[in-house]
């Protein structure tokens, strides 16, 4: 080989040796800035999900079950980037939402031949009450799609009263199970309760977005002395007529006009007068989920038999031919195998109730225990110059928000009992005589969660004895109410009470159960049964002194609240009655 050829050789050798070593290098280039860019997503990746990890974190510290509200809603789904604690509490009730439709699957497959009444009975009870809390939960979902941060003040005696109620539903499916025999309620019990926490959780969430909102909006939310208020204050007040803001124009006229006088859409007349002779062919004939007030006229009569307004019957109303002319009455009771759930002669829960001048009765007696005349789920019902009459659970307050003025209300054991938000006004609420060794307590309160914005309040009535209790008042007891559940709040005032009423006013449940943790006050009452000298010294009953804290239990604000329509201008006042 030549010098020239040599030289040239080597000058290709060092060409390609420098090519290959620039595409080495390229590569290389490449290859750091691919690594380094995906560790820059890695580390962004990681960083957001930390950041949705910290609002997760930080929604369900305001709960009373945060180990499950993180643990739930993460295995749920993983929270967007741009998560806040408004798509917290949407998901946490997606998660309460699947719940329910998983153990309804499992309660339909427990429905098995080989049950007795009672427990078919019970299982009925929880399809019914599951039913109704996904009714509520997605309610609750859409209000909060509809909601921002600042705007859910409007939206939050909707969203607070939907989830009271869908905690109740579970504890009322639980309650079903109590005279059951077999392993049903355990088998359900862990379930049910992790439903309600569940669901717990989301009202925790609901009630801390609101507080935090209502700060940067600049409205109170706290009473006088420092402390957080007893009730949210999302309502807004009565009319000159005691009646809630909620109920309308055309409502109230309904309600004060002599039946004559009303235009109705369907009349019941035992005689044959009127279009349907049941109340039930009446109520099955009605339109579903009317927009406008249905009217059915009922005449005078005693009509025997049980009346289910349902859930998608809204906006019905009954009017009756006076307290004395017309009854609806039963005889269903636990005793012959009923729950108490369906034991009532009549059954409401279809929104918008309203009845006036109606007698609603269970006869079944004081030996047949739990027998009720009245059921209510209704939300935003009003019952006006009604009468209800039983023994043991007369009147079963069950849940949502319902208003009750110049009623009569006869029981003996726990004869107003539920979970509603309920206010009676200018009602008689009287004791009759029970069978020997029982106790009488007017009330039995079931708030079950501390966020739940329930309670009974009674409001210038009057609390006393039929003539037989008078005529053998000192072989009995005779008590305002006792806490059937752990947070039972119930409050007395500007009422008038009869000297039956025992020194002590309340009595325990279950030994300590509940005393530091219920709700119980009494304010400006009157009568010779209201001195509170003797009164019990729990730590959860007060004699309440501040009339801004009493106000909270008026009409004015316990049935509605300010945060539902602040753009209408609608001013909040106070609504005692004395």
């Amino acid at each position: 080989m030549g010098s020239e050829q040599y030289n040239n050789s080597k000058r290709s050798q060092r060409f390609l040796l420098t090519a290959l070593a620039s595409v080495l290098i390229f590569g290389a280039l490449i290859f750091v800035a691919i690594g380094s860019k995906g560790r820059e997503e890695h580390v962004g990746s990681r960083r957001l999900k930390e950041t949705s990890n910290h609002v997760l974190q930080d929604a369900c510290s305001s709960t009373l079950h945060p180990e499950l509200c993180v643990s739930s809603i993460s295995s749920y789904g993983e929270l967007s980037s741009k998560a806040d604690h408004m798509e917290v509490v949407q998901t946490a009730v997606k998660v309460g939402i699947s719940a329910v439709q998983k153990i309804k699957t499992h309660v339909q497959r427990l429905s098995r031949p080989g049950l007795d009444t009672r427990q078919r009975g019970a299982l009925k009870d929880c399809m019914e009450m599951f039913d109704d809390t996904l009714e509520e939960l997605d309610d609750t979902l859409s209000d909060l799609q509809n909601a921002t941060f600042l705007t859910l003040p409007r939206h939050a005696a909707d969203l607070k009263t939907l989830l009271s109620g869908a905690i109740t539903n579970q504890y009322t499916c639980l309650d079903g199970f109590h005279l059951c025999k077999g392993h049903l309620k355990q088998d359900l019990n862990a379930e049910l309760l992790k439903i309600s926490h569940l669901v717990s959780n989301s009202l925790a969430m609901v009630c801390n977005i609101t507080d935090k909102a209502n700060q940067v909006l600049g409205n109170s939310d706290s009473l006088p002395n420092g402390r957080r208020r007893l009730l949210s204050d999302d309502f807004v007040s009565s009319d000159d007529d005691g009646f809630p803001s909620w109920m309308s124009a055309g409502d109230r006229r309904l309600l004060q006009a002599p039946a004559q006088n009303v235009q109705v859409n369907a009349v019941v007349a035992k005689d044959g007068s009127g279009r349907y002779t049941t109340i039930a062919a009446a109520v099955a004939a009605a339109p579903e989920k009317s927009a406008s007030r249905y009217v059915i006229h009922i005449k005078k009569g005693v009509y025997q038999e049980n009346v289910d307004v349902s859930k998608n019957k809204h906006n019905i109303m009954f009017i009756g031919d006076g307290k004395d002319g017309t009854v609806i009455t039963g005889n269903r009771n636990v005793k012959d195998g009923s729950t108490t759930f369906h034991s009532a002669t009549v059954a409401v829960t279809g929104k918008g109730f309203v009845a006036r001048d109606i007698t609603f009765k269970n006869t079944a007696g004081p030996a047949k225990h739990q027998a009720v005349a009245l059921r209510v789920g209704s939300d935003l019902s009003a019952f006006w110059k009604c009468s209800f009459e039983g023994f043991q659970e007369t009147l079963y307050v069950h849940s949502l928000r319902q208003f009750y003025r110049e009623c009569d209300i006869y029981g003996t054991v726990d004869f107003i009992f539920g979970n509603a938000a309920v206010v009676f006004q200018n009602c008689n609420i009287m004791a009759r005589k029970p069978d020997p060794n029982q106790k009488i307590m007017y009330t039995a309160q079931g708030r079950e969660d501390p966020n739940q914005n329930t309670g009974i309040s009674i409001e210038n009535c009057r609390m006393s004895a039929t003539s037989d209790l008078v005529a053998a008042k000192s072989s009995f007891q005779v008590y305002l109410g006792r806490p059937w559940k752990q947070y039972s709040r119930t409050v007395i005032m500007q009422s008038h009470l009869d000297d039956l009423i025992h020194p002590a006013g309340w009595h325990e449940w279950d030994g300590n159960f509940a005393l530091s943790t219920l709700y119980y006050g009494e304010y400006n009452n009157r009568g010779p049964g209201a001195s509170t000298a003797n009164r019990v010294k729990w730590g959860g009953y007060r004699v309440i002194t501040s009339s801004t804290e009493a106000n909270q239990f008026t009409v004015s604000q316990f049935l509605q609240g300010n945060s539902w329509l602040p753009s209408t201008g609608v001013q909040f006042t106070a609504g005692f009655t004395g």
